[in-house]
């Protein structure tokens, strides 16, 4: 079965999709979760696990090349990191084929997802800019995901509007290390002094109140940790 997302190879030839590693390895996790923890010896030579420690050194290889400039991330990632990844999908095919050992459960979702995901999970090898996994952007949603269902007004236009707004300024804020509470505060008793008389601002008077103005209070600021 083609997923949604893949359906934008498709239909937009300018977009690539990159699949997450973090989603790769969760059904293995959940094995290891499940399994009998009685028998250490056993669980430590799972399909599982074997799997999991293949992934954790992509990652692991991955992690050193953050700071790199985006030319050598790219070429550490093919000279380092995609040998190991290619040895996974080597893994994983053997043992699919292999009837005799052939797992169950979730050790053989996570298996078969590979398979089945192998050519968007290889997308970051080939482009510096791809993180390996997605989880900064679920990270970076996760507050609007648990909002969304509690707050009424996201139920029309205008509200959807009106919060794409306000996410927009709180997660500027947290990334420049603002305290959002705080910040809101600041820029809602601010900002009606700069209403003329029908209630309009000058954007150009507003530059003060920018997340990344070095002017703000420094209550609107998260302590720096020592």
């Amino acid at each position: 079965m083609i997923s949604q997302y893949h359906l934008v190879d498709k239909k937009l030839p300018d977009v690539t999709n990159a699949n997450c590693w973090a989603h790769a390895r969760r059904d293995y996790a959940d094995a290891i979760k499940a399994a009998d923890k009685g028998n250490p010896a056993a669980l430590k030579n799972s399909i599982a696990h074997q799997a999991l420690e293949r992934i954790a050194k992509f990652y692991e290889e991955d992690g050193k090349l953050k700071d790199l400039p985006p030319e050598e991330r790219l070429q550490k990632r093919q000279s380092i990191i995609k040998p190991l990844v290619e040895d996974y999908f080597t893994w994983v095919k053997e043992i699919l084929s292999d009837t005799t050992v052939l797992p169950k459960g979730k050790t053989a979702d996570g298996l078969k997802y590979s398979l089945n995901q192998e050519k968007y999970l290889k997308v970051f090898l080939d482009n510096p800019d791809v993180p390996i996994d997605n989880s900064a952007s679920e990270r970076a949603i996760r507050t609007f995901c648990l909002g969304k269902k509690n707050w009424m007004f996201h139920n029309t236009a205008n509200g959807a509007n009106s919060s794409a707004l306000v996410y927009s300024i709180s997660e500027t804020a947290k990334l420049h290390n603002l305290r959002p509470y705080y910040y809101f505060r600041y820029i809602l008793t601010e900002l009606p002094k700069h209403c003329d008389e029908k209630g309009n601002i000058d954007p150009a008077k507003l530059d003060y109140l920018m997340p990344w103005s070095e002017s703000l209070p420094g209550e609107c600021r998260k302590p720096r940790r020592s």
